[in-house]
């Protein structure tokens, strides 16, 4: 029996697919050309009309200066804002904990400083955590009570968690512990002796109020470590 009809089928086969990459090297060059006729006409026409890359030189240099603007507005209205924050006590009261950081936080930021809330799981006794104009670092301790100042007093046993990370962990110049309650009576002693700021929630609500920054109503409150525009 014969067998050469398998091998002309395959030589037809074969010369199938030379023809399909002649075709497709055919169709690239051909993609090829048109393109790079295109770019040399797109060029000698820029070149004949400068005056359009000129516009479009000026046009984006507008837009580029109008959206930096815009950004600097931004940071601007953004830190007016802060500065206007305001809170009523009772405002406070409703807040639930992880809100009274972020409020502690903002109060801060509205004083002028850098300050970051970092207050949850592994937080070593500080939820907030600042740097003043002075450049004084503060690890402030908030504890939110729910009942104000009918709610548990906050002991010697927090301020001694914060007497223990303040300064080694957080490099703090100021350690503050914030409360919209009460401290109790063996707390009070206790916090002077270690150079531990207390804020009731008299002093929390003078603050909150934006009366003066938290500094200028505390006592015993470190030098600045940088000139500021006051000294």
């Amino acid at each position: 029996m014969s067998r050469r009809r398998p091998v002309r089928r395959s030589a037809r086969r074969r010369a199938t697919r030379r023809t399909r990459k002649q075709d497709q090297a055919l169709a690239v060059g051909v993609a090829a050309v048109i393109t790079t006729s295109l770019v040399a006409t797109a060029v000698q026409w820029l070149l004949a009309h400068w005056w359009v890359m000129v516009m479009v030189g000026v046009l984006a240099a507008g837009a580029g200066g109008l959206w930096s603007q815009q950004v600097r507005q931004r940071t601007e209205w953004a830190r007016v804002r802060a500065q206007a924050l305001r809170m009523r006590i009772a405002e406070i009261d409703a807040l639930d904990h992880r809100a009274f950081e972020f409020a502690v936080r903002d109060l801060m930021r509205r004083d002028g400083c850098q300050a970051e809330r970092i207050g949850g799981a592994g937080d070593d006794a500080c939820d907030v955590r600042a740097v003043d104009p002075a450049g004084r670092v503060w690890a402030i301790q908030c504890k939110h009570k729910r009942d104000g100042e009918r709610g548990s007093a906050v002991g010697v046993g927090v301020l001694q968690q914060v007497n223990g990370t303040a300064w080694q962990v957080h490099g703090a110049d100021v350690a503050v512990v914030l409360t919209n309650g009460r401290f109790s009576s063996k707390a009070i002693p206790w916090g002077w002796q270690h150079r531990i700021h207390l804020v009731n929630r008299r002093l929390l609500s003078e603050w909150a109020a934006g009366s003066s920054p938290l500094w200028d109503l505390l006592d015993r409150i470190p030098p600045p470590r940088r000139p500021t525009a006051l000294s």
